[in-house]
């Protein structure tokens, strides 16, 4: 929402501390966190560079794989790693429920996931 505060840099520098303690607070680390100054209403910085924010210079964040740089939103969600599935761990079926069906029997219903 950077176009209802005129793309102010010091909001998003406030912005950006106060989420930074909150997520520190909660137990994340706020360096492995891209922030990235957006208007969606104008698509300021979504998938492209915006003009209206010369004094943002792009985002890094610290991942697995190393250090990550972007400018865009588009470039943090591609920068997002995706969870490791154990496959060399046993079979897991999360049940979500459970009917019980007249003639049938009890039948469990869930999501594979290994």
């Amino acid at each position: 929402k950077m176009d209802t505060t005129k793309w102010s840099e010091d909001r998003f520098n406030e912005i950006v501390k106060e989420t930074s303690t909150f997520i520190k607070k909660v137990g994340y680390n706020p360096k492995a966190v891209a922030f990235v100054p957006i208007s969606g209403w104008h698509g300021d910085n979504m998938l492209e560079e915006s003009s209206n924010m010369p004094w943002y210079k792009g985002w890094t964040k610290e991942a697995k794989s190393g250090v990550v740089k972007g400018k865009t939103l588009l470039d943090a969600i591609d920068a997002i790693e995706p969870p490791v599935r154990p496959s060399d761990k046993p079979l897991r079926l999360p049940l979500q429920d459970v009917y019980k069906i007249g003639g049938i029997g009890t039948v469990p219903v869930g999501r594979v996931e290994t």
